[in-house]
């Protein structure tokens, strides 16, 4: 009898040992309160494909009737002038899209077009020569300016197009899994007006504009403290913000939008996009844009500025408060899991989970929120495979504003894809994550060792932000 006590407790033993000395593997995981919250408290909850286009629900009654005024100048489309639609005329000479919604369909995400020919819409093409202006703007060709633009107006010769062709590029994974990535090569055709300089160019897509107002209501403190310049704790990551030039105040700023953080604020975000893809003046760029040689002043244009102030700042509401949908699936154990490798593996390094917005912003219910866009602002070395070689203020060639997360697994609900990075050559997450190289290529190489099971359960806790 006593030998089998003994028996009894040397297995209870082993058996309490094992199980204190194993992982956490096996205990149930939890999300933390708030979760599923993403855009605070102006998250809506909808998974439909109109996702990404409802307001914050908490405007006010004037706030929503602006929201809808910016929403049509959105979604419809700009004519050319004259017109009898005269608050909508003005469109071009020279242009990319006829509306935002062209390219940022349903406020969602552009991709490269699938073969020559089809609409280009949410693809552009930025050109710098090299060297900068006393503002740090760079300069740009001297026939075609800063922006290809492969449309224009009746009369009017657009100035270019362009193709796209893939160089397949394989990752092996540790586990033996091959990876097929594949590596854009662009060529500039059908120039209208001249051959171009030796230019660096950038190809950019159009993200989906959820969530602007609350990344623009961080402090600017709060970012400071993301950043680490000089890697002061050693851990390879050294993000930095970008400082750019503010047109309406005349002065240098912390840049937020845009892939290289080239924009100070939403409002001169939208009014440059309104100039550089659809040709719309406004009071803050008054001026037409177009090939070096045309004659700009006598080609009809919509009024000077084609848009007003007033609906200028209605836009700018509708871009500032388009609500975050919140998580799915949040509360499940695989995309749970996943979360813990997203951290285990360096990936909050960059991807902020959790942000506190400040307290001065103008429109208030985008104060004091707790959201979680899963960026820092700043900008990080992404290494040789993803550089355009084009500086962009202090943003160097191979430098790239972290993205916002939030949304990403809703995007082919709402556009009917999964492409991915500032030119959509990731066609989804994981290529997203092999093409990582910089700063990031740690969290890449140990992405790299995960067994199936955690790479699909990382992935799950992607898709479900």
């Amino acid at each position: 009898m006593k030998n089998l006590r003994v028996y009894l407790f040397v297995i209870v033993c082993f058996t309490l040992q094992s199980c204190s000395d194993s992982d956490d593997s096996y205990m149930p995981l939890t999300a933390e309160d708030g979760e599923q919250f993403s855009g605070g408290e102006t998250t809506v909850f909808n998974t439909s494909e109109e996702a990404f286009g409802f307001f914050a629900p908490t405007l006010t009654f004037d706030q929503q009737s602006d929201f809808g005024v910016g929403n049509s100048f959105f979604r419809q489309s700009w004519v050319s002038a004259p017109s009898s639609t005269t608050a909508r005329d003005g469109l071009g000479p020279f242009f990319n899209a006829h509306s935002c919604s062209s390219c940022h369909f349903k406020d969602g995400r552009g991709r490269p077009p699938l073969f020559d020919g089809e609409d280009r819409a949410g693809l552009l093409f930025r050109f710098t020569i090299g060297g900068q202006d006393a503002n740090g703007i760079g300069f740009t060709d001297p026939i075609y300016g800063g922006q290809l633009q492969d449309h224009a107006i009746l009369g009017q010769t657009a100035e270019g197009q362009f193709t796209i062709s893939y160089q397949p590029i394989t990752e092996t994974l540790d586990d033996g899994t091959v990876v097929t990535l594949q590596k854009p090569i662009y060529t500039i055709t059908n120039l209208g007006y001249g051959p171009l300089a030796t230019v660096q160019m950038s190809p950019r897509i159009a993200n989906q504009i959820i969530g602007l107002g609350l990344l623009e209501a961080i402090s600017e403190s709060t970012i400071l403290g993301f950043a680490d310049e000089n890697d002061t704790n050693g851990d390879g990551i050294s993000g930095r913000p970008n400082y750019v030039y503010d047109f309406a105040s005349n002065s240098t700023k912390m840049g937020r939008f845009g892939w290289k953080a080239n924009q100070p604020n939403i409002k001169q975000q939208v009014a440059g996009a309104l100039s550089g893809d659809m040709g719309i003046t406004s009071s803050l760029f008054p001026f037409e844009s177009g090939p070096a040689g045309v004659d700009l002043t006598a080609i009809p244009n919509g009024g000077e500025p084609e848009i007003t102030d007033i609906n200028l700042d209605r836009m700018v509401v509708y871009s500032s408060t388009l609500a975050v949908p919140g998580r799915r699936n949040y509360t499940d154990q695989n995309v749970l899991r996943g979360k813990k490798s997203f951290e285990t593996i360096g990936c909050t390094s960059c991807h902020i989970p959790k942000i506190q917005t400040g307290n001065t912003h103008p429109i208030e219910v985008l104060r004091n929120q707790t959201i979680r866009p899963y960026t820092d602002l700043l900008l990080h070395d992404m290494g040789a495979g993803l550089a355009d070689n084009a500086i962009d203020f202090k943003a160097t060639g191979s430098e790239w504003k972290t993205p916002a997360l939030w949304g990403i697994g809703l995007i082919k609900t709402v556009n009917g894809h999964t492409n991915l990075l500032h030119d959509g050559r990731a066609r989804n997450v994981e290529e997203a994550i092999l093409w990582h190289g910089g700063e990031a290529q740690k969290a890449k190489d140990k992405y790299k060792k995960l067994s199936a099971t955690e790479r699909e359960d990382l992935l799950a806790f992607i898709n479900s932000l």
